[in-house]
């Protein structure tokens, strides 16, 4: 067939020849000078596009045509990367490419473009804390023995950071999942500022109440504290404090990532505009874990009494049953009044208590966290007493009601510190500038110890489930900050730290005489 095909292209080559005999005789140079200008073309389009392809050259400008494709944003890049049977982060990687900015992890677009290079903010007050809290080792510094004694204070893992890998060693099971999130939210702080975290080793105990009593170290004759992370201490305790678990979720009572939880909460504010709110106290919990809430109870409305409050009581047995259907905490934001008391120690609950824009009544806490010691009484929320409950709430619905517009106020800059100063970026930063701080202080070179794994999102993340799975989704840094951390301020000076506890009490102590004097009166029969 293919030899046929030929001999009839031939032939009418030939009976075009004889038809036309004065082109035969200047075909092949015509046709050399065609193939040179066709390989000189080919060359010069290869060319360009090579320039092209580097960026060198314009190809659409070269032959004049208008380049009609979209612009492909470059994908974001990540400290560590998923497999791609895992889809815990590809999910997550598909939905940041089709963004034109990076992400925030509160789902917001961040542009630091203009701001990476210009001076960073100065952090929060709170900041101050670190510095207190890192005092005891001050002098001294922190030896591997001292590590050590507080890995025999119970501590339920060591985390060791080195050349920006994570290792961990388990010595015992926490409470929930407690380990595994912060464990994963020290995975994320990494994955934010990536190369900036020096090398580290310390001791987290995940239990509620602090375990180094200051009482035990005092004096020169007594060695220094061991150093254990946690999360709350008390005065009377010298336990390094973290952000807690939850700020990455808490998926046993489906508590989502506070990034999450603190869009939704910001909604449910829109729902009940607040003179419109139920004029009383409102409290939902659990109060069998602390003495301290069955006496809140106490307080509740009855046939005999109402000390203007609305108590409730959470049974997480049936929530998860129930789909927690009562614990949403966007659907709470419909009292004036929202009461913030401890559990068996400190309790999560209090940044989305804060978070609702009612004015929260704060009962006086024994415990405290990272945050809550740069907020002021009065300013933030309103000092109840521990020792009077009822009265107390009663004295502070009754001023509240009487006087809207302030109480309004001190509801809606609580919230505004805990959206603002307690954002996830101001809770990394935290977290890079105590490690930084305590980093420091070491005296020795931090190691690997035996049994030690490291640990990378895909290790943590493709074996996770159902909602520890999708908070860990949900909760992922998919890429660097591009803004540097806040700056860390000075420490308190004397004068000044006398002066913020004195400022604390001397408000504290303004509000207990507001209330004698409001029971004073009623008591006199007098108008309160």
């Amino acid at each position: 067939m293919l030899q046929r095909k030929s001999m009839k292209r031939n032939n009418n080559s030939d009976a075009h020849t004889n038809r036309h005999p004065s082109l035969k005789t200047t075909s092949y140079p015509g046709k050399r000078i065609a193939k040179a200008t066709l390989f000189f073309v080919s060359c010069l389009f290869i060319s360009a596009g090579l320039l092209d392809l580097l960026g060198c050259f314009d190809l659409t400008t070269f032959t004049g045509l208008k380049q009609v494709t979209t612009i492909k944003k470059q994908p974001i890049t990540t400290h560590h990367k998923f497999p791609d049977q895992c889809d815990v982060v590809r999910n997550q990687t598909q939905q940041q490419e089709r963004q034109q900015l990076p992400m925030s992890e509160d789902g917001t677009e961040n542009d630091k473009t203009g701001s990476s290079h210009s001076r960073p903010s100065t952090c929060p007050s709170y900041f101050r804390w670190i510095h207190e809290d890192l005092r005891p080792w001050r002098e001294t510094g922190i030896t591997r023995g001292m590590l050590e004694k507080a890995r025999n204070n119970k501590a339920h893992f060591r985390v060791v950071i080195l050349d920006g890998k994570v290792y961990v060693k388990k010595y015992r099971k926490s409470i929930d999942t407690r380990d595994v999130f912060t464990l994963w939210g020290i995975l994320q702080l990494l994955r934010w500022y990536p190369g900036r975290l020096p090398d580290l080793e310390l001791m987290f105990d995940a239990n509620d109440r602090p375990t180094v009593r200051s009482s035990d170290y005092k004096g020169q004759q007594h060695p220094a504290p061991p150093p254990i992370f946690r999360y709350c201490s008390d005065d009377a305790s010298l336990d390094i404090v973290f952000p807690d678990w939850s700020f990455w979720g808490w998926a046993e009572v489906n508590i989502k990532p506070w990034a999450k939880s603190m869009v939704a909460i910001q909604e449910g504010n829109k729902m009940t505009p607040w003179k419109d709110r139920v004029a009383y106290a409102y409290w939902r919990g659990n109060p069998n874990v602390a003495p301290t809430r069955r006496d809140l109870l106490t307080c509740n409305v009855s046939d005999q009494q109402d000390w203007n409050t609305r108590l409730y009581i959470n049974d997480w047995v049936r929530e998860p049953r129930e789909g927690f259907k009562n614990s949403n905490l966007e659907n709470q934001c419909t009292h004036r009044y929202k009461i913030y008391i401890e559990g068996w120690a400190w309790s999560v609950s209090e940044k989305y208590i804060m978070a609702c824009d009612s004015m929260t009544l704060y009962v006086r806490p024994k415990y405290y966290d990272f945050f809550i010691r740069g907020m002021m009484p009065l300013q933030h929320y309103w000092p109840i007493r521990d020792n009077s409950k009822c009265t107390s709430l009663k004295h502070a619905v009754h001023w509240g009601n009487t006087h809207l517009d302030q109480a309004r106020k001190i509801g809606e800059e609580g919230s505004r510190y805990i959206r603002e100063e307690v954002n996830m970026e101001h809770v990394y930063d935290y977290m890079f500038h105590l490690m930084n701080e305590y980093a420091k202080l070491q005296k020795f070179k931090p190691e690997i110890p035996w049994g030690a794994t490291e640990i990378i999102p895909d290790s943590m993340g493709c074996p996770a489930t159902g909602r520890w799975r999708d908070f860990m989704e949900e909760s992922m840094v998919m890429s660097p900050s591009e803004a540097s951390p806040c700056e860390m301020p000075l420490p308190y000076s004397p004068a000044e730290f006398r002066e913020v506890l004195e400022r604390k009490a001397n408000v504290t102590r303004q509000v207990e005489l507001w209330e004698d004097q409001y029971f004073s009166n009623l008591r006199n029969g007098n108008k309160p």
